[in-house]
């Protein structure tokens, strides 16, 4: 009586039982994307073959709702190299997180933050026939783009990729409004197209994508990947364009609201991730999934409880602070004063010093007795000087400030310094004070952590050897510690038959009421699968498996 059920597929089943008595009813459901089956077994209290029956398949239908009814992509892993890392390095404080300007304008200026060290990609089809190309999945952004076969003759990083050529689309549509978006040192620029897209098994209609003519990074030209497929929030798309997570949604395309990410680090094979469409499978996590509601539509951003050295809070959250999850970096992200004293426990190399001892020598007196007298520490360093803005200015001013081009001089970005260290000590002290320590002491230690200050410019080293014997650094989200060890965010980098270790954390500074902002990337989601649960505006994280 259910030989239908093992013929459906992509199916989720939802089943109830009643009272089991003469006159019991039971039902188990089973939906696909296109024909809903319901199957009924009546039986009366002496039928025990068929009550057998009936707890088995409804021990049996959730078991392949776990592995049915869901898309899956298999993700592929570009190895971190030097040359990534430093231009994500020095892309530091500039990182663009910053809900995007729209406009009704002909060109849209879309700001972004860098993909340069994104590791995990996968590969989707555009056109009819499709056209393949290898993306990046990333929660950090909100378009679809892709290099265009129109490309211009000295956009080297476009004719080394997959092109995109609309005339051998039977279902194309042109759009012909243009975008630009920056990238370090260079940008993209490109004009928006329509067509059919191909997820999997997938067939998403009337997708708008940007077609890039012009890719001018030669980081993009060094990538294994095509393009961007932006899983964040419309918030934050270019000419307020529909992203493709909306499209597969609204097209009835996938059975629950929700995408996870599974990314296997340890692996050696081909497959060394998945991302999964509909839903999430079992096998990828141990353990249950804490939930936390995102807090901002835009960026895929929650609420973020702490964060720890080893066993000890480091007080940056007291006020408040907040965390991106973005597939589309690698590193995780977060204030400098931060940064400087995880590298100082993890004994980082490579480091620069000079501004911040300059700032505590000539101006440390003055901050330790605005400190004192009870004035907050966002607002020491425009009290004395070495900063222009203050805590009245508006979110979006201040992010636009901390996040300015990333094409801007190295003499804009040391205009900044400063303030950054300023910021940097007014935090240190005021940390130092809430635990009584005297003030001789408490510059003491300052002036050690100065020594450590991660320069956005150069690499921050470690020995591989030290590995071992460094502290774990965990992340309190929802109710649950989310650990991290020494190995899950220290990245090693393969030079010919020799590798070098490298801190994965990179400086972000973003001051209140904005900030402090963290973004956990690939390194966090490689050690937690992750959950984006669009239906219900909250992210899941669970052991991965």
């Amino acid at each position: 009586m259910c030989s239908r059920i093992p013929k459906l597929l992509g199916v989720s089943c939802l089943h109830k039982t009643s009272d089991i008595n003469e006159h019991s009813v039971a039902a188990c459901f089973c939906f696909s994307n296109a024909q809903e089956s319901l199957i009924r077994f009546r039986f009366d209290s002496g039928n025990m073959a068929a009550k057998l029956l009936f707890l088995v398949l409804c021990l049996w239908c959730p078991r392949m709702i776990s592995s049915s009814g869901l898309v899956r992509i298999a993700l592929k892993k570009q190895p971190p190299d030097i040359f990534s890392i430093s231009a994500a390095r020095n892309n530091g404080r500039a990182r663009k997180y910053v809900k995007a300007h729209q406009s009704d304008a002909a060109l849209d200026d879309l700001p972004l933050k860098t993909h340069l060290d994104a590791q995990y990609f996968g590969e989707i089809g555009i056109g009819s026939p499709p056209q393949n190309f290898s993306v990046i999945f990333d929660t950090g952004s909100s378009n679809l783009w892709i290099p265009s076969s129109n490309c211009f003759f000295f956009s080297i990083a476009c004719f080394l990729h997959h092109r995109y050529n609309s005339s051998q689309s039977s279902t194309y549509i042109p759009n012909g409004k243009h975008c630009k978006i920056p990238y370090g040192s260079g940008f993209i620029w490109g004009h928006f197209s329509e067509d059919v897209v191909r997820i999997g098994k997938l067939h998403v209609k009337n997708q708008v994508f940007i077609e890039a003519v012009t890719e001018w990074s030669l980081p993009l030209a060094l990538a294994k990947f095509d393009g961007i497929l932006g899983l964040g929030f419309r918030e934050i798309s270019a000419a307020n364009t529909l992203p493709i997570w909306y499209n597969m949604v609204q097209q009835g395309l996938v059975s629950q609201k929700v995408f996870s990410f599974w990314l296997n680090r340890g692996s050696e094979s081909n497959k060394c991730g998945e991302i999964v469409f509909g839903g999430v499978d079992t096998k990828h996590f141990r353990g249950n999934h804490t939930y936390v509601q995102v807090t901002q539509r835009g960026y895929w951003q929650i609420p973020l409880g702490d964060f720890l050295i080893g066993n000890r809070s480091t007080g940056v959250c007291s006020g408040g602070c907040a965390a991106i999850v973005d597939s589309g970096t690698s590193f995780i992200a977060g204030p400098t004063a931060i940064l400087a004293e995880i590298h100082k426990a993890i004994g980082a190399e490579g480091l620069v010093s000079m501004e911040c001892k300059q700032v505590v020598s000539e101006y440390g007196d003055q901050m330790w007795d605005l400190l004192i007298s009870g004035l907050e520490p966002k607002k020491v360093c425009s009290r004395i000087g070495l900063c222009s803005h203050n805590d009245s200015w508006p979110s979006s001013k201040i992010i636009k400030e901390v996040v300015q081009s990333e094409s801007a001089s190295e003499s804009k970005v040391g205009e900044d310094l400063f303030c950054s260290a300023c910021e940097t000590a007014a935090l240190w002290i005021h940390t130092k004070l809430l635990q009584n320590n005297t003030k001789e002491r408490i510059f003491e230690y300052i002036d050690k952590l100065c020594e450590r200050l991660p320069n956005l410019i150069r690499q921050v080293a470690v020995n591989c050897d030290s590995i071992p014997t460094m502290p774990p650094v965990s992340f309190i989200i929802g109710n649950r510690s989310f650990e991290l060890n020494p190995k899950q965010y220290i990245m090693k980098v393969h030079r010919g038959h020799s590798a070098i270790c490298v801190s994965g954390f990179v400086p972000l500074d973003v001051p209140p009421p904005q900030g402090p902002l963290w973004v956990l990337g690939e390194i966090f989601m490689e050690a937690y699968h992750t959950v984006f649960d669009f239906g219900n505006l909250r992210i899941g994280f669970a052991d991965a498996a």
